[in-house]
């Protein structure tokens, strides 16, 4: 039932105690999210031995092989989050992507390990598609960076604790069952059960979560839609080839044509630089996540012009989204293989890694993501583009800080210096997510938001820990392979520059601009 206070409807009025409290859920939602997908990292090396892994392979198991499907689910995820009850949608993803979490820990190989990663992707792929359109709901204006980042510090703790709870786990488990426990499970296997099952008693606590009143506390109501999930049903069949091409057939012979050629151009792209690089699950996911974003945003052109028009075809939009995808790049990387470059430089047992690594990384990603986010709010009333400023100052201070403590030979240096990446690069998410969704209607912000972690996930976490990975294993140091991902900073300062020079005009007329595309939509 949708009933959440209208008081905050001109974005001045105090915040009712209820919102704190749901962001607070949502919040654990998030830690427990990051939990689940983090753990991999203090695991890394253990699974490599025993699974006999590369480095590249790490990287791909880690980002690609999760990313590809988060992203592209996030898509008609973002659209039913934009229809239906979002609260129970999140429950839905939730207990999905903590039973796959769980089904982790009985991997044998690399591909049933995939196959995991892949459920891990599509359940998880709810979590911010709903969340950030109810905080959207329970929050005005004035205070919705601040909020989205209290929820984004989830992303950070979880990050930290998994890195304690993990070594906690495993050396525990390894400890009691040198030979391997019951059902033959080992140190690692055993992590994944421990904090996979937990999460289906959040999704019972998050199906109590009320359902707040659509776009009410911005003026512009918006009720659900009653086709939301034959909608979703549709939009699943347009991202997923060969079903792609009949949605493009629909469209007309050009659109058809230009599909063929994504599709073929796409394919040969992805045959050559798997074989060259020896890495085709790499490449043939990415190709295929490419092609079926690029089927999607075809097809939603046809289907709701005003949404396009706010997203794909707005440049500061799409600027600011590359701007984070970069930013993640680099971000990702650093949080993955900061624990398996520690365990093999420094020799940390894990136990030990877990609290020296993960506890500071949890509380620098909390600092700066929280920080980030005030920040941002505060010079945005201050300068037209103030939250991006936020994003362009971490990139230009993340090059120093990844340059020292991966060419230190002093432990205490890189974990000083992991601390700190942690603050830099968590303070940019409030202030790039609060930017964009100024760019789009109320009812646009599901399918916003996923279209804004296309970038983090198809550029940043696709690519950044396998790119890592394939230098580590080119090179022979982990180290040059992390530090290889900072040639993406100028390309993201770019971005920054486009999104602070056309953003301010795009979110000015973005109700004019929805108009002209097509009048009936705008909400009364």
């Amino acid at each position: 039932m949708e009933g959440a206070p209208e008081t905050g409807a001109r974005g001045q009025d105090k915040v009712p105690a209820y919102s704190w409290y749901a962001l607070g859920v949502l919040s654990l939602v998030y830690l427990v999210n990051f939990v689940d997908r983090q753990i991999l990292s203090i695991l890394a090396n253990d699974i490599k031995a025993d699974l006999g892994l590369d480095d590249a392979q790490l990287g791909f198991l880690y980002g690609t092989a999760f990313a590809i499907f988060y992203a592209l689910f996030g898509i008609p995820l973002g659209r039913l989050a934009d229809g239906w009850n979002r609260t129970r949608l999140l429950a839905i993803g939730l207990g999905l992507w903590s039973c796959m979490t769980a089904l982790s820990g009985f991997a044998r190989n690399g591909a049933t390990l995939a196959l995991a990663r892949i459920g891990v992707g599509v359940g998880e792929a709810t979590a911010s598609p709903c969340a950030y359109s109810l905080i959207a709901d329970w929050f005005p204006q004035r205070l919705r960076a601040t909020a989205l980042a209290i929820y984004s510090a989830g992303l950070f703790l979880g990050s930290g604790l998994s890195l304690v709870l993990g070594g906690l786990i495993v050396e525990s488990w390894n400890a009691a069952y040198p030979e391997g426990g019951p059902l033959g499970l080992v140190g690692w296997q055993a992590a994944f059960l421990a904090v996979g099952l937990p999460g289906l008693v959040l999704a019972v606590w998050v199906l109590s979560l009320r359902e707040p009143v659509r776009g009410a506390i911005d003026g512009l109501v918006s009720g659900g839609n009653p086709r939301a999930w034959r909608d979703f049903a549709g939009q699943v069949l347009r991202i997923v080839p060969p079903f792609t091409l009949i949605g493009a057939a629909r469209q007309g012979v050009k659109p058809l044509l230009m599909n063929l050629f994504a599709a073929a151009f796409l394919a040969v792209l992805a045959l050559g630089i798997g074989r060259a690089s020896g890495n085709m699950a790499q490449f043939s996911f990415v190709a295929v996540g490419i092609y079926a974003v690029f089927s999607w945003a075809q097809a939603l052109r046809v289907d709701d012009l005003p949404t396009y028009r706010l997203t794909w075809g707005t440049p500061a939009f799409i600027a600011i989204v590359l701007a984070y995808g970069a930013e993640s790049f680099v971000g990702y990387t650093v949080t993955y293989w900061a624990a398996p470059y520690a365990e093999r430089v420094f020799a940390f047992d894990k136990a030990d890694l877990g609290w020296m690594l993960g506890g500071p990384a949890a509380l620098g990603g909390f600092l700066g993501v929280i920080g980030g986010g005030w920040l941002a709010d505060r010079l945005q009333m201050r300068l037209a583009s103030g939250r991006l400023l936020v994003v362009a100052v971490a990139f230009l201070l993340m090059v120093p800080i990844v340059l020292l403590g991966y060419t230190t030979a002093d432990a205490v240096t890189f974990l000083v210096c992991a601390f700190l990446i942690q603050i830099v690069t968590s303070a940019t998410l409030g202030a790039s997510a609060a930017a964009s969704q100024a760019l789009v209607l109320p009812h646009m912000r599901g399918t916003a938001t996923a279209i804004f972690f296309l970038g983090s996930t198809l550029i940043g976490l696709a690519f950044g820990p396998f790119t890592a990975g394939f230098v580590s294993e080119a090179s022979g140091s982990l180290a040059v392979g992390v530090m290889a991902t900072l040639a993406i900073v100028p390309f993201g300062l770019l971005m920054l520059w486009i999104a602070m020079r056309y953003g301010p005009a795009s979110e000015s007329t973005r109700m004019d601009r929805a108009a002209a595309a097509r009048p009936a939509v705008i909400p009364a």
